[in-house]
């Protein structure tokens, strides 16, 4: 039988799942399972590296049963993952050494704090594009070394492998503790803070200040070769692409020439700018990172800007307030009021991401008063993401001069048309949803496809992308900057809760 069909295995935040697309980018199956998400501390987010290798390997499974094939019709898997979430384990024993540390999590708020008073940021930024903050995994591996010292002698001797998702998930498929290969692509290693931007290499200097050892890291591959040949369930299939999840959406969103933009929403938010072959640093508070790097092509490189809680607020708002039975019901309740009654939500749980990165800034509602329903509130669920998109969309306007004239969007929030609209009023723009919004997973099929010669190239990607629907703005231009201005407001009074010097 022929190998007529392309796997992705997306590894999120909140769960695992398998795609499977044939030719045309269309799915013909998907299996997924959710993984256990652990707050031992406050500001602390762990996850069992362990439980989602178990659940990566059911949901593989799970969707090549689901499309009645066996591993022998699939020409390649690719991988995308929750990019800085931090995983320590044994190479003999293949089990993690520590907990997973999540891209969330703010217990480095310490050790950021060191870095920063030893370099000035332009010396961080001109050598990693970004600027030392508690989202990376440089300073995770860091802090865990610097609280079990025995791990970090291990590390020296070669004991123990480091590396984000995608390392873990390569390293188990290809084999793990009998050969598997101890690997990351480029687009992954561009957000640890140890990496050096122009030269695609661990940076020796980044190295001795956050005091990790070369020994542990993977080595750096682009993000569309053959890595090696999976075992287990996915038998014999080459593992062929690797791509952080924000850049697998811009391959997905077919972003491949300069000027090109999307952004997804999930549990987090996430706006990537395409700006060719040459890295443009940021005075506006964006972070510069990898795009992709197709085989031995020049690498592609982007501006992004990060929102840490998106489409995790409606999470919040259904299980922490129990305001709605199901993350779908929002948009119902949302529409039953035609504004947000005054009230304003700016979920900073884990401080304010780009452009501002205040890491002592925590969440407020803003507004309140007795007129204020929940479904006012349902509303400023929604209008959070909006506001913060269009926080980067200024910051992107003042570092590009230009303004976007549309939108490209993906991610489960992408399914909820009521926020489309609102993002089409708050940005004034027109937004526009993909076919197949689940961009992350078939940007992941790409890499891999690519690598194999399953496509041909990216003409015939760019072919096969098609509309679903687009969101024109509607709102005047009075109300929207009004609106806007509430949210700055909002803002700012989020702003140093940790250390009571709040605007």
């Amino acid at each position: 039988m022929s190998a007529d069909y392309i796997a992705a295995i997306d590894q999120g935040t909140t769960s695992s799942r398998c795609m499977i697309f044939d030719r045309d980018s269309q799915i013909v199956a998907v299996a997924q399972k959710e993984h256990v998400q652990h707050f031992p501390k406050p500001g602390w987010v762990e996850h069992d590296a362990a439980e989602i290798w178990r659940n990566v390997e059911e949901v593989a499974g799970g969707a090549l049963e689901r499309a009645g094939i066996d591993s022998s019709r699939i020409a390649a898997v690719g991988i995308t993952n929750q990019r800085e979430t931090a995983v320590l384990w044994d190479r003999v024993t293949g089990k993690p050494a520590t907990p997973a540390i999540v891209w969330q999590d703010t217990r480095t708020d310490r050790i950021v704090q060191g870095l920063i008073e030893v370099r000035d940021l332009d010396w961080y930024r001109e050598k990693t594009g970004l600027i030392p903050a508690t989202y990376f995994s440089g300073p995770k591996l860091s802090w865990v070394f610097q609280n079990q010292p025995e791990l970090l002698e291990r590390a020296r001797a070669g004991e123990l492998a480091f590396g984000t998702m995608d390392s873990w998930l390569i390293w188990n498929l290809t084999g793990g503790p009998d050969g598997g290969r101890h690997l990351t692509d480029v687009t992954n290693a561009s957000r640890t803070l140890l990496m050096n931007i122009r030269t695609l290499e661990w940076d020796p200097e980044l190295l001795e200040a956050q005091g990790i050892p070369r020994e542990v890291l993977p080595k750096i591959v682009s993000s569309s070769q053959v890595y090696g040949t999976a075992n287990g369930v996915l038998e014999g299939v080459p593992v062929a692409g690797a791509l952080g999840d924000q850049q697998a959406a811009l391959v997905g969103q077919v972003g491949f020439d300069a000027g090109e933009l999307k952004s997804t929403y999930g549990t987090g938010a996430f706006l990537l700018l395409n700006t060719g072959t040459e890295p443009v640093m940021s005075s506006h508070g964006l972070l510069t990172t990898l795009a992709y790097r197709f085989g031995e092509e020049p690498a592609r490189f982007a501006l992004e800007g990060s929102i840490a809680v998106s489409g995790a607020l409606v999470q919040w708002f259904r299980d922490q307030l129990g305001m709605i039975a199901s993350s779908s019901e929002i948009e119902g309740l949302a529409s039953t009021v035609p504004d947000n009654g005054g009230a304003y939500i700016v979920p900073t749980f884990s401080g304010l991401f780009a452009p501002y990165w205040e890491s002592d800034a925590r969440g407020v509602i803003a507004g309140l008063t007795g007129f204020v329903t929940r479904a006012h509130l349902a509303r400023a669920v929604l209008e959070a993401s909006v506001w913060q998109t269009r926080d980067l969309v200024e910051a992107m306007a003042a570092e590009t001069g230009t303004r976007m004239a549309e939108l490209r969007v993906d991610g489960g929030m992408a399914a909820n048309n009521l926020f489309l609209q609102l993002l089409a009023d708050g940005l004034d723009v027109e937004v526009i949803r993909p076919v197949v919004t689940e961009t992350t997973c078939l940007g992941a099929a790409y890499a891999a496809g690519l690598a194999v010669g399953f496509w041909s190239g990216i003409d015939e990607l760019r072919s096969q992308w098609k509309q679903d629907r687009r969101w024109k703005p509607g709102r005047d231009a009075v109300r929207r900057e009004s609106e806007y201005a509430q949210w700055l407001k909002a803002i700012e009074r989020s702003k140093g809760w940790l250390t009571g010097d709040a605007g």
